[in-house]
C-alpha cells in the first residue's frame, strides 16, 4: 500500500490547520501555565515573518510546523504538532527534516526552538537531540523559565 504525503504552505485560516492549531494549544495549555505557553494561534502563524506548513498523509493533514524568521539571520522553529493518533509514524520527524531544508534554502544560520521543559516533552527533546540541537540560553524575546528548555542547532556547522 503506498501512502501518499505531501508538505505544503499553507494559512493557518484553512479548516484543516485550524483543527490542528485548536489540538495543539488545547494540549500546550494543559501542560504548561499560561505565561509559560509560546505556542502561536491563527493570526500567529499567518504574520508576515512565519512561514506555515502542514504534512497531509493520504490527503489528511495530520502535522503542522512553522519558521519564524528572526532578526539575526536564524530562524525559530514554532508548532510543531503531530495529532495523537499518528505519533510514531515519522510524520514529526518528515516535518522537521523538510523545515531544516527550508531554512537551509533561506540561508538562515541557525534555527531555534523553545519546548516545555517537563517530563511530557521528553520526546520532542529527544527528536530535536538526534538532529544536533543542543540546549542554549533564552534568544530573542524569550526569558529564562523553569517551564522552558531552548534548543538551537547551528546550520553552517551541521552542513
Amino acid at each position: 500500500m503506498t501512502t501518499d504525503i505531501a508538505i505544503t504552505r499553507a494559512s493557518a485560516t484553512e479548516p484543516e490547520a485550524q483543527a490542528l492549531i485548536k489540538r495543539h494549544l488545547a494540549q500546550m495549555a494543559a501542560q504548561s501555565p499560561a505565561e509559560s505557553c509560546h505556542a502561536l494561534d491563527d493570526s500567529g502563524l499567518d504574520a508576515a515573518d512565519v512561514a506555515f506548513f502542514l504534512l497531509r498523509r493520504d490527503g489528511r493533514a495530520i502535522a503542522m510546523g512553522a519558521l519564524k524568521s528572526l532578526r539575526d539571520g536564524g530562524c525559530e522553529l514554532k508548532s510543531m504538532h503531530t495529532l495523537a493518533e499518528a505519533r510514531g509514524s515519522g510524520a514529526g520527524r518528515q516535518m522537521l527534516e523538510f523545515l531544516l531544508d527550508r531554512a537551509r534554502s533561506d540561508g538562515a544560520s541557525a534555527v531555534y526552538l523553545e519546548t516545555g521543559s517537563t517530563e511530557d516533552f521528553t520526546p520532542a527533546k529527544r527528536l530535536y537531540e538526534s538532529y544536533g540541537f543542543v540546549e542554549c540560553p533564552p534568544f530573542g524575546d524569550y526569558s529564562k523559565d523553569p517551564w522552558s528548555l531552548f534548543m538551537r542547532l547551528d546550520l553552517r556547522a551541521a552542513a
